[in-house]
């Protein structure tokens, strides 16, 4: 965690930010923030497509959420990661439940990051695989 942040700290300050936000509309729960990894998951009922399935694009929501959130805690409140560049494999349907992304940073630098994202099923059954590189901008004033 960044100096003077304990973990409940970091947790609160991600449930936060993602009040009345799109995080908050796919109902994402976080469970673990630290430097080294965030995790956090999602629902599969109220985040599928007509077929009943997991909607790759929630799970991409997750992805980038995840690993942009991880960065925020890198860099600090007056820096802010935007991604760039997203792809998901998704390697397993998923009808019900809950799904969970693990992220671990491969580089966070002064301008760029790079996450590594592994989304599970509730019986640990690999999912998706998520990768995601984001841009460090100052934040704008005001």
């Amino acid at each position: 965690m960044p100096p003077g942040v304990t973990p409940e700290q970091a947790l609160a300050m991600a449930a936060e930010i993602s009040r009345g936000t799109f995080i908050e509309r796919i109902e994402l729960e976080w469970l673990d923030v630290g430097l080294d990894r965030i995790v956090a998951r999602i629902p599969v009922a109220g985040n599928t497509q007509p077929y009943g399935l997991l909607h790759g694009g929630a799970t991409a929501a997750l992805c980038e959420t995840v690993g942009s959130f991880g960065t925020s805690i890198h860099v600090g409140l007056e820096r802010r990661p935007v991604g760039i560049q997203l792809s998901v494999n998704h390697l397993r349907s998923v009808r019900e439940g809950a799904v969970t992304a693990i992220g671990t940073p491969i580089h966070v630098g002064r301008t760029t990051a790079l996450w590594d994202v592994r989304v599970q099923d509730d019986e640990g059954r690999l999912v998706a695989v998520g990768r995601l590189t984001l841009a460090i901008r100052d934040a704008a004033p005001g």
